[in-house]
């Protein structure tokens, strides 16, 4: 893990300066940082907030606060060569935010770098939310499902080109037995052409006077050897074609079968789903804006609690007596839009209540998202079978008209068969006449008939023995193409798995690190009885829409031990509120490493660490110190004095110092 740290540290300048104005509390102030830690150290409502709120507005993050009596107010970073910032401005009682700042995408960020008092890692742990939901949520499952079907969609052509190449490769020995056997056939046949030749050539004859007479028989013999030759050509051409007719009707029933298989889906059934689908996006986008609206009112409550002297009057003005009076009491706060003094510990139960809704508004809009997703996933595969209905349905009438427009060229051939047929028997019945002539003649006219046969047969057979040569070549060649398929076959079937194990290896990572982290801070802050706290990853049944499936659970597991040893199990409500400060802020340490945050944003800030002792957390920043190119902490003066670590401090806004 560290090694990882020193790369991204070396490419991480070695300073930032941050200049604000108008953000939270602040009027206007520059600070500077460098590698390492930076505390924020002084008493309550000194702005140390909202300078991390600087921070995070600058680097990209929308949780941030204008200056309450501020129209506008803007955040800007230098940071090595590179100067990056962000304005913020009110408009219609709303804050819009513009600039380049660090971060496109502040996600990860928010969720484990910028641990304020808010975070929502932080408090997960404290609410018993769901863990693997917030761990996972930076993650596109949707995307690397995709992936994993295109995978298995590449995988399917190859494993169905290997088991064609199989197949190719269990007719190569009847094709060689075959091309055995022709070859054999076609030695006989020139032997015997060879001999009836001679046998030919041997017969004394006398060629003036039968001149005539052999001259017709000879062209009558080779008419009948090129129209048998041509009749074998037309009967080869109807075979072919009838094995091309059988299989198009084979295809047909495919396509008909496919065809029938195939849900095309009403209009009525498309329109619904639409409307649908607009109204379940219409709600989504209404919980969106409620869900911002209370995260917005939860902000400007914290700053209520946080930073309430920075809107009350300077100091050094001519109400000095009741700023101090207003100062001194702790257990009230004055609402700067009403001048109105009201309870710390209401509104303390104000922002858990309002915490408390947007929690379940998030858990309405998920449900909606699920909803909305099926709905979606329905629609679109309706879709999907209506374009695949008339792809098919295009493909059935092509093969139609072939299958057609091949019958009728058998039905040409067998035409042209008979025709060749007859003009064979006719030119047979010609020679018989010529030889019946002549008795001494007969036998030559024989030899010739028997010459002319083997020759059309030998002729037969080399053209099948080139088919099949050929065929043979060709399937050798394919099969040459196997070592390559398997190759990209393994390749495919890695990334396949490398794909569906990707989730299952993330969650695996966050459980291991905060199993980790967590043994090891218990073991440096030595909470008394405190004997373990972990994540135990199972899995369980939830329901996504209409659907059951399963999905993993992280179950937080604690046990402690009594005064004699014994252990017991107990439960996060029982836990100390350090304790719980602490598993929370381990919980988005956990997260900040498994998803590598440190190479996107050298950032962490922690804040409100007042529920933990002063020497805890002393150890609790030297441990995330080692994971974290720049670490900000903002910390009460009594707090700060016991941090041990080398660090920067920054007392006042503005001024920092080195001790």
């Amino acid at each position: 893990m560290r090694s990882e740290l020193d790369t991204a540290e070396r490419d991480t300048p070695e300073r930032a300066t941050l200049f604000v104005d108008n953000i939270g509390g602040i009027d206007e102030a520059e600070v500077s940082f460098r590698q390492g830690v930076t505390v924020l150290s002084g008493r309550n409502a000194t702005n140390r907030t909202s300078l991390l709120q600087a921070i995070m507005a600058a680097l990209g993050s929308d949780q941030v606060s204008l200056k309450a009596d501020a129209q506008e107010g803007e955040a800007k970073l230098e940071f090595g060569d590179e100067r990056y910032r962000r304005s913020l401005e009110r408009r219609n009682g709303t804050i819009v935010t513009d600039g380049e700042p660090y971060l496109e995408d502040p996600e990860l960020a928010d969720l484990f770098a910028f641990l304020l008092e808010s975070n929502e890692a932080r408090r997960a742990v404290a609410r018993g939310d769901d863990l693997r939901e917030l761990i996972m949520r930076p993650v596109d499952t949707d995307a690397i499902k995709a992936e994993i079907e295109q995978c298995e969609q590449r995988k399917r052509q190859i494993d169905e080109q290997l088991e064609e190449l199989d197949d190719l490769e269990g007719r190569l020995p009847d094709l060689e037995a075959k091309r055995t056997r022709l070859n054999d056939e076609i030695e006989t046949l020139r032997a015997e052409l060879e001999d009836a030749q001679a046998e030919l050539e041997e017969t004394n004859v006398d060629v003036e006077e039968r001149r005539e007479e052999r001259s017709e028989l000879e062209t009558k013999l080779e008419e009948v050897r090129e129209t048998r030759s041509e009749l074998e050509r037309v009967r080869d051409r109807i075979e072919t074609e009838r094995e091309s007719i059988d299989a198009l009707e084979a295809e047909r029933e495919d396509v008909e079968e496919r065809l029938e298989s195939l849900s095309t889906g009403d209009e009525t059934e498309i329109s619904r789903l639409e409307a649908e689908i607009d109204t379940l996006q219409s709600e989504k986008a209404e919980l969106s804006e409620e869900i911002s609206q209370l995260q917005s009112t939860i902000q400007f409550n914290e700053q209520l609690l946080d930073e309430q002297e920075s809107i009350l009057p300077d100091d050094d003005s001519d109400d000095g007596p009741v700023t101090d009076q207003l100062l001194a009491d702790d257990e009230t706060v004055t609402c700067w839009t009403c001048g109105s003094s009201v309870d710390r510990e209401q509104i303390e139960t104000t922002i858990e209540q309002l915490r408390t809704a947007r929690q379940e508004r998030l858990e309405e809009r998920s449900e909606l998202s699920a909803e909305l997703d099926e709905r979606r996933e329905t629609l679109s595969t309706i879709n999907e079978n209506r374009t695949e209905y008339r792809q098919t349905q295009r493909r059935l009438e092509s093969i139609d008209d072939e299958i057609e427009r091949r019958e009728e060229r058998v039905e040409e051939l067998i035409d042209e068969r008979e025709e060749l047929t007859d003009e064979i028997d006719d030119l047979e019945d010609e020679i018989d006449d010529l030889e019946t002539e002549d008795e001494d003649y007969s036998g030559v006219l024989d030899q010739h008939k028997e010459v002319n046969q083997l020759e059309f047969e030998l002729e037969r057979k080399e053209r099948e023995l080139e088919e099949i040569e050929s065929e043979i070549d060709s399937i050798e060649d394919r099969l040459d193409e196997r070592e390559g398929l398997k190759a990209r076959r393994d390749e495919v079937t890695d990334e396949l798995t490398d794909l569906r194990t990707r989730i299952d290896q993330i969650e695996a990572d966050a459980v291991d690190a905060f199993n980790e982290h967590m043994e090891n801070l218990l073991e440096v802050l030595g909470y008394g009885n405190l004997d373990r706290i972990w994540i135990d990853r199972t899995t369980r049944e939830v329901r996504e829409g209409r659907r059951k499936v399963s999905r993993s659970s992280f179950d937080l597991k604690i046990v402690r031990s009594t005064d004699d040893g014994a252990a017991y199990e107990d439960t996060i409500d029982h836990l100390s509120e350090s304790e719980r400060e602490v598993t929370g802020l381990v919980f988005a340490l956990a997260g900040y490493l498994v998803h590598d945050v440190y190479e996107t944003v050298p950032f962490m800030l922690l804040d409100s660490l007042e529920a933990i002792d002063s020497e805890r957390i002393a150890k609790l920043i030297e441990y995330f110190e080692s994971y974290v190119p720049y670490l900000v902490v903002a910390l009460l003066d009594e707090d700060a004095q016991a941090v041990d670590v080398e660090h920067d401090v920054v007392s006042e806004i503005g001024s920092p110092t080195t001790p």
